[in-house]
């Protein structure tokens, strides 16, 4: 209780030091003054943004960090390896002496932390140098006392392997492995190698190895746990797992959150430093400290209450041995001079000056010239004797500040660090890339933000919703030799991208082939006119240039897709029409029940969740599909909309595939709603008898809130007494009957459905916009991608694979496709690692002997899980993170992508082996399958995966009337753009949105010849597949936003733009001007430019008339009704004139707008 009674410690504090300048005050207290600084932030976002800022303002200074541990208190998983490891090698480095000036940086979750004594890493650093001497003897004894675990082949942090006179490692705190060369005891080559192809990079000259880990399994800490485990828990604790695995030197997952048991005594982060050092403490520290140590003795409370049903046993130690309490914190702050620094200024004691810097928000509202204003701003500032410096967030975004500064008259000059800002002339502006939130102004600064300019980053461009056809666009690239249809010539082959000469400036421009072997070049910028076809292209007949049979065709199939497209309206509008039940999130029990979920929300999470929210409280009834990869989130995203139904008093059904998925499902509903007033049951075969028949009665009377169940719910006996919302989990189990049953249950019911992989049908729906869907593409912040091996099964890597495994704590699931299988795959396993433990589960067990074998798996009991594909619905075990996959050949693309989701769901990096007999040939649909699997290693991939089986398998029905033909004719991506514009102009029209001129016409792309070089030069990105995919993504930008964000993520990506690549963004940027303005063609040239009017109309003819007489002369209409603007211009002044001729155009539009 001694934190109710103890103060915060007392320290000077600092006033006037916002974020940004308070990193400059460390670097000038740390210049001023011999002794070392240790700051403590925020949280870890603030740190990161510390250690740049420190970059920037003091680069001479070595910067250490100090992460805190990311998971929660007491958690059942261990903290990332590669946090440990920064830890750890921080630690030892602060125990080595320093040849510059030190800045510790940490947090304050760290801080409060205990760590190991020094006595632990004093002397545990071993320095290799190329040319030295080590006993390999000695130099794996010392691996093995710190942490190190010996393989086969080195993948991770912390493992080594010896194979003759080569050592490979991957030492603590290092970005790789590195391998040494030994001859006798002399190192004769240190170099990087590449962890997955195994080859060697970069030689180094030295090496320093630290200890890897925070706990070592060497005999006396192992003796020590022991001791102080049993005093604890006595002799009854002697039958726990992480005991068991401990006492046998074996890693165990979460065994660091004992740390304080394996060391005599445990001491603090400010002990490594030379006594007097300077503390300083982030603004509201005191707050997070605060919550923090609320948060520790919750999380131990709540570990100390009896196991629920079917887990296993926490003990946790308590609360001092690992973590300070507020005296300790005290007493640990006491012994160093301490300073708390303030944004806000001061009534009273010292201030530093800092102010937050202007905002511009004010001009951007009026509409003002923003980069005029911040010239004024930049020129009082050095007047005042400061230096204006503008900070950027990346460097693509720089060089774009760079040039909009330039086009406004502002002198500027990029820099890499304060010091060389300020050797700059005098009223020149730096530009650096540094990431704050927000500007301060100073003492000789005046920082400005890229946000406080413009509003945002440059790089982040408001979010709009992608197109159908641009998600299959993104997932399949155009390969030379495939078939493409061109919106005006229909079908013909792509044959390469050639550079030719136009007006006698190099333009790319794809080259296709059409019947009877006619070309057309195309210009890159219009690329948009052109779609993909599809996989299935046998017995597809190329178009002849000029010919009239694709008109026809397009036009037939733009009726009958028109037909289709008012049929699935009218659908989805019956349920349009109906008042669906609102329900509004309830204040207060909301944030409470968000507050539930362990882990921080990714952006794409929050906005699904948003999306919800806003469906269910519209009064209409939702229909909605959340698409989102294996892992990243959905299942919350569930909860929620459960939680809000069910506080309406209505109920909620969740349907999904599997016994096992239900169960899970279950637990994790019912952990979240205890202690609310909601009632959650569940119907499937592990439920018994007399409890099914409680839950149907529950459900029939109300008194059941929330039913998670398999099929068994669609049942003709089971009825509800009010349902508000059916959740259907992992969607592509389901048959079209199954879901029909769903549909027919009432049109009045919320309808949200959860899927990684969504089947063709329903992705189909979803981008043709008959359906809403939210995607969630960000995985979670530690996922790391799982590694995919495809080879024979090959009983030394799978050994390997297995014992690597256990060695890291974890477990591993064997899949087979049938039952079968299953003997024979048992008997080799025991053979090639007799000493794992092995369980095995499929569909025949009994539901009993089902929920045993998964929970024994689940708290670690066993080694390996081998079963049949039951294991690839929805199952969530942390603790593996190795897959096998017998005869993957057999299995299809979907399920391949679920199971591999199944492993690397916790901190570690997951692996999968998929696998065939050697003896056996692959068929070539399997073999691609395969492959797909390998290059969809990306997190988030399972989007991408279903837009790939839309390709190959075609959408399949989606109204009962058979729509492939209708694919066959006009290739697959042309038909979605098709069936979309067509549901959006049923959508119109029945708003009255009546189009003028009869005929909208949408269908035409404007032609602009400025005699400008224009392309992405084979130099600046060699990749022909990545540059024809940014032609293709250049192609689609729909605003000056997206056309700024590309530039920077082009400099970001592949450096400084090339003219030839800016003016390919000016060209679409003013072709996008055209089409607003209604112009089919522009010429420029040397002697002016030429406009020519879209079917020779203008839309606001008067306007036009009156704008031309007001240009004094200097713009014609000439009799053939085209425009032009005759004068001598170089080539930067046509593209200046062009834009300026079409932005008037643009706003005499506007004066008329329809009403």
């Amino acid at each position: 209780m001694s934190a109710t009674v103890e103060r915060p410690v007392v320290g000077a504090t600092v006033h006037g030091a916002p974020e940004g300048f308070d990193a400059l005050l460390l670097a000038r207290q740390r210049a001023e003054s011999g002794r070392p600084i240790l700051h403590a932030c925020r949280d870890d976002a603030r740190m990161m943004r510390m250690v740049e800022a420190l970059g920037f303002f003091a680069p001479d200074v070595e910067v250490l960090r100090f992460p805190a541990w990311d998971c929660l208190p007491y958690d059942r998983v261990s903290p990332n390896p590669e946090i440990l490891a920064e830890r750890v090698a921080t630690l030892a480095r602060l125990l080595e002496p320093g040849d510059k000036p030190r800045i510790l940086l940490t947090t304050v979750n760290a801080l409060v932390q205990k760590v190991p004594p020094r006595a632990v890493f004093e002397g545990a650093t071993l320095q290799l140098k190329k040319g030295g001497r080590v006993e390999p003897e000695r130099l794996t004894a010392f691996l093995e006392a710190n942490g190190y675990g010996r393989t086969g082949t080195v993948m991770e942090p912390g493992e080594y392997a010896v194979r003759g006179g080569i050592v490979d490692l991957y030492p603590a705190g290092e970005p790789g492995p590195v391998r040494l060369d030994l001859f006798g005891d002399e190192i004769e080559g240190l170099r990087r190698f590449d962890p997955e192809s195994q080859r060697s990079a970069e030689a180094l000259t030295e090496l320093w190895v630290r200890p890897v880990g925070e706990v070592f399994l060497d005999p006396d800490s192992i003796a020590h746990f022991r001791t102080a485990y049993l005093d604890l828990f006595g002799m009854a604790a002697t039958e726990d797992p992480l005991y068991v695995s401990v006492s046998a030197g074996r890693r165990h997952p979460g065994m660091e959150h004992w740390a304080g048991l394996f060391h005599e005594s445990m001491e603090t982060l400010p002990d490594y430093l030379p006594p007097g050092a300077q503390v300083s403490l982030d603004h509201q520290a005191e707050d997070v400290l605060d919550a923090r140590l609320e948060m520790i003795q919750d999380h131990y409370e709540a570990r100390r209450l009896p196991p629920r049903e079917g887990e296993q046993p926490y003990r946790p130690a308590p609360p001092r041995k690992l973590y300070l309490d507020r005296a300790g914190w005290n007493r640990m702050l006491s012994k160093g001079t301490l300073a708390h620094f303030s944004p806000f200024t001061a009534e009273d004691g010292p201030d530093a000056g800092g102010r937050p810097g202007k905002l511009f928000s004010d001009v951007r509202t009026s509409g003002g010239n923003v980069f005029a204003a911040y010239k004024e701003h930049a020129e009082a500032m050095a007047a005042q004797g400061r230096r204006a410096v503008l900070a950027a967030w990346t460097r693509g975004s720089r060089e774009r500040l760079a040039n909009l500064l330039r086009e406004n008259g502002v002198v500027a000059e990029t820099t890499g660090n304060w010091p060389s800002a300020q050797r700059l002339p005098k009223g020149v502006v730096a530009l650096a890339i540094l990431g704050v939130e927000r500007g301060f102004t100073a003492g000789g600064i005046a920082l400005t933000g890229e946000q406080d300019l413009l509003g945002e980053r440059i790089a982040r461009p408001p979010r709009r919703r992608k197109r159908a056809d641009q998600f299959i666009a993104d997932a399949t690239e155009i390969a030379e030799g495939d078939l493409v249809v061109h919106a005006d010539h229909g079908i013909g082959r792509y044959d390469g991208l050639v550079t030719i000469e136009v007006n006698g400036a190099p333009h790319d421009c794809l080259r296709l082939v059409y019947d009877g072997n006619d070309r057309l070049f195309l210009p890159v910028e219009n690329i948009e006119v052109l779609t993909r076809f599809g996989s299935e292209t046998a017995g597809v007949a190329l178009d002849k240039l000029g010919g009239a049979s694709w008109q026809n065709r397009k036009a037939k199939a733009k009726q009958r897709i028109r037909d289709m497209a008012a049929e699935l309206i009218r659908t989805a509008a019956e349920r349009q029409v109906q008042e669906g039940r609102a329900a509004v999130p309830p204040e207060g029990a909301w944030d409470e029940f968000c507050a539930r979920f362990p882990f921080a929300e990714t952006e794409d999470q929050q906005r699904a969740i948003g999306d919800v929210v806003e469906d269910l409280a519209s009064g209409r009834p939702m229909d909605r599909l959340i698409c989102g990869d294996v892992g990243f989130g959905k299942t919350e995203v569930a909860l929620r909309a459960a939680f809000l139904v069910a506080m309406t008093g209505a109920q909620v059904a969740v349907v999904v595939p599997t016994t096992l998925l239900a169960r899970q499902h279950f637990r994790t509903f019912a952990r979240r709603f205890e202690g609310l007033p909601v009632k959650v049951a569940q119907l499937s075969r592990l439920a018994t008898t007399k409890e099914a028949a409680q839950a149907r009665a529950g459900l029939k009377d109300g008194t059941v809130n929330i039913v998670i169940g398999t099929h068994a719910l669609l049942a003709k006996g089971v009825e509800f007494d009010d349902l508000g919302l059916v959740i259907v989990d992992e969607e592509q189990h389901f048959g079209v009957a199954h879901k029909e049953r769903l549909k027919a249950l009432k049109t009045d019911v919320h309808m949200l459905t959860l899927t990684a992989t969504p089947i063709p049908r329903t992705l189909q729906l979803a981008l043709s916009g008959v359906r809403e869907m939210s995607v969630i593409a960000t995985p979670p912040v530690d996922r790391l991608a799982v590694r995919t091996f495809i080879a024979p099964f090959d009983s030394v890597v799978i050994r390997e694979a297995i014992q690597r495994e256990r060695f890291r704590g974890g477990q591993i699931f064997c899949v087979c496709p049938r039952l079968e299988d299953l003997p024979k795959m048992a008997e080799r396993l025991r053979e090639i690692v007799p000493e794992a433990r092995l369980i095995e589960a499929h569909g025949r067990l009994s539901a009993t002997e089902l929920e045993r074998v998964m929970t024994e798996f689940g708290d670690g009991k066993y080694d390996i899980l081998l079963a049949t594909n039951i294991v690839e619905s929805g199952l969530d075990m942390p603790a593996v993170n190795t897959l096998v996959i017998h005869r993957a050949d057999m299995f299809g693309l979907a399920q391949l992508y679920q199971l591999r989701g199944r492993v690397g769901r916790g901190k570690h990096r997951g692996y999968a082996y998929l696998t065939w007999p050697p003896a056996h040939r692959l068929s070539a649909a399997s073999q691609k399958r395969l492959e797909v699997m390998q290059t969809l290693d990306n997190l988030g991939a399972g989007f991408t995966l279903a837009s790939h089986d839309l390709d190959i398998r075609g959408a399949g029905n989606l109204l009962g009337q058979e729509q492939s033909g209708q694919i066959r004719e006009v290739g697959i991506e042309l038909y979605q753009q098709m069936l979309e514009d067509a549901v959006q102009d049923v959508r119109n029209r029945a708003k009255g949105k009546r189009r003028r001129d009869g005929e909208e016409d949408t269908d035409w792309t404007p032609n602009i010849n400025l005699g400008l070089p224009v392309l992405i030069p084979d130099a600046y990105v060699r990749d022909l597949p990545v540059r024809l995919g940014l032609y293709r993504r250049i192609g689609t930008l729909a605003s000056e936003a997206e056309m700024e964000a590309m530039a920077a993520e082009l400099v970001d990506r592949f450096g400084p733009l090339p003219p030839e690549v800016e003016n390919l963004l000016q060209v679409v940027s003013i072709k996008r001007l055209c089409r607003e303005a209604g112009v089919e063609k522009l010429d420029a040239g040397p002697k002016g430019v030429v406009l020519a009017f879209r079917r020779n109309r203008f839309a606001n003819p008067g306007g036009l008339v009156n704008w031309v007489a007001s240009q004094k002369g200097a713009v014609k209409l000439r009799p053939d009704h085209k425009l032009a603007l005759v004068r001598e211009m170089d080539l930067p002044a046509r593209v200046k004139a062009a834009r300026s001729i079409l932005g008037a155009l643009v706003r005499v539009l506007e004066e008329v707008k329809p009403g």
